[in-house]
């Protein structure tokens, strides 16, 4: 925590059915100075993509859907790129990032939190995406395919994924102080909050809002309420005190750990690792000829891993409260762990981890740096603004202004009001724009096309910074003219 200036950690460690470690360090808050304990919550976002899988998994057993049922049987206004796509897109392929779109296609419209796009938004959006792959090649992460799966579990139950989630899988598990959303949470003084490292110093920020992410990332758990989640998995679906109880079939699990899409396995000779992959929510690999099952997590200032290696019924869950160094945080931890169950030597993990991450945080501020003081060498040029004023529009992201603010050009999205924020020139007809939100390193180029007249049509952007979290998906946008 010291190496990676972190602000909290919470760990459990599940062996052979039994918690054998479960611990809080550091504090939830630096303001308050108020300790981790093993039942603070955090934010564990992308490791709900499993608590989704298992959900439908539970619908699979009770005979109201299949994975191999067509997405448009349940949402018939289900509409992809292209036909034949949409066609024969399957609830397994909302689940395993096989879509044929980009990284973190369409993120945008809930990264930064506070836009007010809804689940209709989302369904209607993959018509006008691009893609990138031929449908079922190729891995790229997705959270709105997620979103579409919680719709889907919505329809076919009657409840929505935060009660379907909050009744069928965390009060069987006595899961009793985790939350499928923040404002579903009712008691919120054990709750961790997010700090960031991004301006050099730590400093808390605020927490990521409810949106409409909750089968991708919304839930809020901790140490122990995880470590019954790990038991449970790591025992088949069997739970309770004599393990009398299934929360779903083995089947079900044999599923959901069998590779759909294939990635590229870590040639790591520690391991002799031989394959890996995309399950229904799981990442899956070979670790010394066993079975290794883990998902991370990542919002604003919380970050998290699972790791289970089946065969040896071991489970590790690590919740951090910080970033950037909490993603180096869970990854050597959860890494010296198992490699001293699986008798290997120290790795040292830590200082490969600093010394990547100070490798990476160097040259993205290399970048960065070159870029703001290009802005700044050419603050005297001489620009004719109304000739970038107007209104542009995007067929899923919506409209965008740009407006003249105390003699400042400025950008504002409409439907993501924290995506505002002055324009500066850098070169040719770019500007780069400093966002007033700044929780999170996202600040972005604006790239116009102009006509004969030097009026400009439309606009491409793109992230400044190479270290950019890929939800901040800027590139996918086509801005056109309107006004």
């Amino acid at each position: 925590m010291k190496q990676f200036d972190v602000a909290g950690v919470a760990i459990a460690i599940v062996k052979d059915g039994k918690i054998i470690h479960e611990k809080g360090y550091g504090v939830k808050s630096i303001a308050t100075k108020q300790p981790v304990d093993e039942h603070t919550n955090f934010q564990i976002a992308s490791n709900s993509k499993a608590f989704t899988t298992a959900a439908l998994s539970i619908l699979v057993d009770k005979g109201k859907l299949s994975w191999k049922d067509k997405v448009k049987t349940y949402i018939p206004e289900f509409k992809m790129y292209n036909d034949y796509v949409t066609e024969n897109f399957l609830i397994e392929d909302l689940l395993c990032h096989r879509s044929g779109m980009g990284l973190g296609v369409g993120d945008l419209m809930f990264f930064p939190d506070g836009s007010d796009f809804i689940i209709k938004d989302v369904v209607s959006s993959f018509q006008h995406f691009k893609p990138v792959s031929a449908f079922r090649t190729q891995f790229d992460y997705d959270n709105l395919l997620y979103i579409v799966a919680g719709e889907i579990i919505a329809r076919v139950s009657g409840m929505s994924w935060e009660q379907f989630v909050q009744t069928n899988i965390m009060e069987p598990l006595q899961m009793n102080n985790s939350s499928t959303s923040l404002a579903g949470m009712k008691d919120k003084s054990n709750l961790a909050m997010p700090h960031s490292t991004s301006t050099g110093k730590i400093r808390t920020i605020s927490m990521f809002g409810d949106q409409m992410i909750g089968a991708a990332g919304g839930i809020l758990s901790n140490a122990d309420d995880m470590s019954k989640w790990m038991m449970m998995q790591l025992n088949k679906g069997k739970y309770g005190n004599n393990s009398e109880k299934q929360l779903f079939a083995e089947e079900r699990q044999r599923e959901m750990w069998q590779i759909h899409t294939v990635t590229r396995a870590n040639r790591n000779p520690r391991y002799n690792s031989h394959f890996a992959g995309y399950g229904l929510g799981w990442d899956l690999t070979d670790k010394k000829g066993n079975l290794s099952v883990s998902h991370t997590g990542g919002l604003p200032g919380m970050l998290s891993i699972v790791t289970m290696i089946s065969d040896m019924k071991l489970g590790i869950v690590i919740l951090t409260n910080t970033e950037n160094g909490g993603s180096a945080v869970i990854r050597a931890v959860s890494q010296t762990i198992i490699d001293s169950y699986l008798g290997l030597d120290d790795f040292g993990w830590i200082e490969k981890y600093s010394t990547a991450m100070a490798d990476n945080q160097n040259n993205a501020d290399s970048v960065t740096t070159k870029v703001w003081e290009t802005v700044t060498a050419a603050k005297n040029t001489k620009i004719n603004p109304q000739d970038y004023i107007g209104v542009y529009e995007d067929n899923w992201f919506g409209k965008v202004e740009i407006f003249q603010k105390e003699n400042q050009l400025w950008f504002k999205c409409y439907r993501s009001p924290k995506l505002n924020g002055p324009m500066h020139f850098y070169k040719a007809n770019t500007f780069a724009i400093k966002w007033e939100y700044q929780d999170m390193n996202c600040d972005a180029f604006a790239m116009f096309s102009l006509d004969e007249n030097g009026k400009a049509q439309s606009i491409k952007m793109k992230g400044i910074s190479p270290d950019i979290d890929f939800s901040f998906d800027f590139h996918d946008l086509d801005l056109q003219r309107i006004k």
